[in-house]
């Protein structure tokens, strides 16, 4: 029996995804540099800061990651929540009841 290798797609590829990393870095770190070239009108003073909307929102992003992992166990249900069974697997056991019939 031969044994098929997937064809790998372009995003799957190891230099393909380094390479949209560096790209992703290098982008924030200038939109980060590019603070000190325009002038800032902060409304309460500490939104002025340097790198405070970068900080701002990775904090926002922890917090939603943070916080949906500590909800799902409250929120997850089981496949069958409705009742309704796979219909693959009544298939696959009324198939295998044939089976066992036919020995």
């Amino acid at each position: 029996m031969s044994r098929r290798t997937r064809d790998i797609g372009l995003f799957e590829r190891p230099a393909v995804i380094r390479t949209l990393i560096a790209i992703l870095g290098l982008s924030c770190a200038g939109l980060l540099v590019s603070e000190f070239f325009y002038a800032k009108h902060p409304h309460f003073g500490f939104d002025g800061w340097f790198g405070f909307y970068p900080l701002a929102g990775f904090a926002a992003y922890c917090f939603i990651v943070l916080s949906a992992k500590a909800l799902r166990p409250v929120l997850r249900r089981s496949e069958n929540y409705y009742g309704e069974a796979d219909p693959d697997e009544a298939d696959l056991e009324e198939s295998m009841g044939r089976e066992h019939e036919h020995e």
